[in-house]
């Protein structure tokens, strides 16, 4: 039975993207449950970590310095605080060039972008930032993933 808490979703879906060798195979993915044939939950973290990946744009490297020098300086018990900072930051650039407003769907880009570039340029941070990825995803942006209809959905806009 696939996973129905948006926590646990959520959880998987930031354990997949900071995978180092991910597949479709859903069988090599150990603990992370799949669907039976007869239920009709179809949330597939590795199907949306990978559709995930897809908001992978550049980062303008000195806001990547600044987040790696803050996450990796912080206290554990200030990670959240770390990577929650660097999220606006990545919004605030984006509202200055764009003109719109940080919404959900922004804040869940930019950390989806902020881990990617933790895997590809700092693997050995992988481990430091999953844990406070995973808290400011379910504190500000699961919510309205729920609103929008699951993890499916969002994944497929």
């Amino acid at each position: 039975m696939a996973p129905r808490d948006m926590q646990e979703q959520t959880f998987l879906i930031v354990q997949c993207l900071l995978e180092d060798e991910y597949t479709k195979d859903r069988s090599d993915m150990g603990d992370i449950q799949t669907d039976a044939e007869d239920d009709d939950d179809s949330f597939d973290a590795v199907i949306i970590a990978d559709k995930l990946r897809e908001f992978g744009d550049e980062l303008q490297e000195s806001v990547m310095q600044k987040f790696r020098n803050d996450i990796q300086t912080a206290p554990a018990n200030k990670r959240v605080k770390a990577f929650s900072s660097a999220v606006d930051m990545v919004c605030k650039m984006w509202m200055s060039e764009t003109g719109e407003v940080a919404s959900e769907k922004h804040q869940l880009k930019a950390a989806v972008m902020l881990a990617l570039y933790v895997k590809k340029n700092c693997p050995d941070m992988k481990s430091i930032i999953q844990a406070p990825m995973v808290m400011f995803l379910n504190a500000r942006v699961t919510p309205w993933v729920g609103e929008q209809g699951g993890w499916d959905t969002v994944a497929s806009e």
